[in-house]
């Protein structure tokens, strides 16, 4: 049986949709993903909907099934730009690090100044599995000129001049991400500098 407040919103997914959302808020995500799915049946072209479950299946870990909801997302408002970045993100964790790549790049032709996107690019082409540090290095830059202050792109940048023998380079950025308050960067600047 429904309450009186689910019948009153039988008909419209807002009910379900806005106590998803603030069980998603409260770290209740199964309950959240419950709540979403309701929404989608309700109204099952609303993006919003999917783009938050996939958000929460993303934080417990169901990176297949948020995949599956970031493309539904994206197939009915393909000008989405988080839905391809947070889709690579759940890529990204699955170590589907080419079809992250492509999302990113998808979110950063959608958003030009979507700096997280060129900054998560620039990790993973650092990464032993792709290892081109030189593409690591222009997508950490390319961050660096949306935001001078990305403590996470001069992190990258670093580790990817250290793995080109760059060392001068890399404690040049690693200084520069630890002064901008990078809580990892002090100990290799102690360590490697």
């Amino acid at each position: 049986l429904l309450s009186v407040s689910e019948k009153v919103y039988a008909g419209d997914n807002s009910y379900y949709f806005d106590r998803a959302f603030e069980k998603g808020n409260n770290g209740d995500h199964y309950g959240a993903i419950s709540d979403y799915t309701k929404a989608i049946e309700i109204n099952p072209n609303d993006s919003r909907a999917y783009y938050n479950r996939a958000w929460n299946k993303d934080e417990i870990g169901d990176y297949y099934g948020a995949i599956l909801d970031y493309t539904k997302a994206i197939e009915i408002d393909p000008s989405d730009d988080s839905a391809y970045y947070n889709r690579g993100n759940a890529k990204s964790d699955l170590k589907d690090y080419y079809g992250a790549i492509s999302d990113y790049k998808k979110a950063i032709e959608i958003n030009p100044q979507k700096k997280e996107a060129y900054n998560n690019i620039s990790f993973i082409k650092r990464k032993k599995e792709i290892n081109d540090n030189y593409g690591s290095i222009f997508y950490a830059t390319k961050a660096l000129e949306i935001d001078p202050n990305h403590s996470n792109a001069y992190l990258n940048r670093g580790f990817a001049k250290k793995n080109l023998g760059d060392m001068n380079g890399a404690c040049d950025d690693w200084r520069k991400a630890s002064s901008l308050g990078n809580e990892y960067t002090p100990k290799w600047v102690r360590d490697e500098c």
